[in-house]
C-alpha cells in the first residue's frame, strides 16, 4: 500500500490551508501562529521534519491554525516511520470533527501500517459512507478485506464499482485474487480481463498468478503459454517472485502432463541454472507418480548435488566462525 502515501501526501496539503483560515485582520496571536504554522510548513516541503515538527507544535497552540497543524505533524510522523503518533494525531482530529474525510483516510493508512486492520476496515467503512462514489477509497477499503482474508466482502465491495473494473488493472487484479482465494472459477474469467486492462506495464507477479489459476482449471496448454509470458516479464528477480521459481513451476507442469516432453527438463535445469534451490519442492516432484523414472533419476542427482553443495557451504561457515573465534580469543 505504500504506493497510496504520495496521493494522500499530495492532498493533504490544499486541504490544510483551506482549513486554517488564513485572515490579515486576526489578533497578533493567531497571526504568529500563522507564522509558526507558514514556517513550519516551508520546513515541511524542504524535508526537514525535525525543525517543521518543532514550529507546528507552536502553531497548534492558537484554535485557527491547530486542526491544520495536527494534520501536518500527523504527516510528519507518518513519512518518518511512526505511525502510532500520526494515529494519535489524526485521531485527535477525529475526536472533534469525526466526519473528516482526510482524517478518516489518514488515519485508516497509519493503522494499516500499524497492521491493525480491524480498525483501518472501521475508519474506510465510514469513508465509503461519507463518499460512497469514491472508487479509489472503496479499492482501499477492499484491499483491508483482502488483507483479513474476508474474500467475499472484498468481491463485494470492488462490485460496487463497475467502472473501477472495466478500466482499473490494480482493481481487477484485487477481484481476481480474491476469486481465486474462495476457489471460484470466475477468477479465470478475471485475471484475462486483467490481462487485457494492464496495458500500460507488464506485472510478472499477476501474469505467475494467472499460469496457477489455469493449472489449477485444468487449463494446462494455456498455462504454459502464461508462465512463458511471466517469465519474459519478470525483468528482474524480486523477494516474493524469482524468474527461477517460474521455470520450475513450468517445469513441473510439462514433467507431470506430458512426460515424454524433453521440453520438461530442459526447463528444469534452466531453472536450476538460474538458482533455483527448494529441495522440498523437488522431493515432492520426484515422489510424483507421473514422472518417468528417466526423469526421476535425473531430479533425484540434480537433488543430491544441491544438497551436497547446501552442506559444503554449511561446513564453510562453520570454518570461517571458529577462525573468527579464534582470532577473537588471541
Amino acid at each position: 500500500m505504500k504506493y497510496k502515501l504520495n496521493l494522500i501526501s499530495s492532498c493533504f496539503l490544499m486541504v490544510f490551508l483551506v482549513m486554517s483560515g488564513f485572515s490579515s485582520c486576526a489578533s497578533q496571536g493567531a497571526a504568529q501562529a500563522e507564522e509558526y504554522f507558514s514556517i513550519g510548513m516551508a520546513y515541511f516541503e524542504m524535508g526537514k521534519f525535525a525543525e517543521a515538527e518543532m514550529w507546528l507544535n507552536r502553531a497548534r497552540a492558537a484554535d485557527k491554525t491547530m486542526f491544520a497543524s495536527e494534520y501536518n505533524l500527523g504527516r510528519i510522523a507518518y513519512e518518518t516511520g511512526r505511525y502510532e503518533d500520526a494515529v494519535k494525531y489524526f485521531e485527535t482530529i477525529l475526536k472533534s470533527d469525526p466526519d473528516n474525510v482526510m482524517a478518516l483516510k489518514a488515519a485508516a493508512y497509519s493503522r494499516i501500517k500499524n497492521g491493525d486492520l480491524e480498525k483501518a476496515e472501521s475508519l474506510y467503512s465510514r469513508v465509503l459512507e461519507l463518499i460512497p462514489e469514491s472508487a479509489d477509497d472503496g479499492f482501499n477499503y477492499a484491499l483491508v478485506l483482502y488483507g483479513m482474508e474476508k474474500y467475499e466482502d472484498c468481491e463485494a465491495v470492488l462490485n460496487k464499482y463497475p467502472f473501477a473494473l472495466e478500466e482499473k488493472a490494480p482493481s481487477v487484479l484485487l477481484l481476481a485474487r480474491a476469486q481465486r482465494a474462495m476457489k471460484k472459477v470466475e477468477a479465470v474469467d478475471t485475471y484475462a480481463k486483467w490481462t487485457l486492462v494492464n496495458t500500460s506495464s507488464a506485472n510478472a507477479q499477476g501474469l505467475y498468478e494467472f499460469a496457477q489459476v489455469l493449472e489449477e482449471a485444468g487449463l494446462n496448454a494455456r498455462a504454459l503459454e502464461q508462465y512463458d509470458e511471466a517469465i519474459e516479464a519478470l525483468t528482474k528477480d524480486t523477494e516474493s517472485l524469482k524468474k527461477s521459481t517460474i521455470r520450475f513451476e513450468k517445469a513441473r507442469l510439462l514433467l507431470t502432463e506430458d512426460p515424454e516432453n524433453a521440453d520438461g527438463m530442459t526447463e528444469f535445469n534452466t531453472a536450476i541454472t538460474e538458482g533455483f534451490s527448494d529441495t522440498d519442492a523437488i522431493e515432492a516432484l520426484i515422489q510424483d507418480t507421473r514422472i518417468t523414472q528417466y526423469n526421476k533419476d535425473d531430479l533425484i542427482r540434480a537433488l543430491q548435488k544441491i544438497n551436497n553443495e547446501e552442506t559444503e557451504e554449511d561446513k564453510k561457515d562453520e570454518e570461517e566462525t571458529e577462525e573468527s573465534e579464534t582470532t577473537e580469543e588471541s
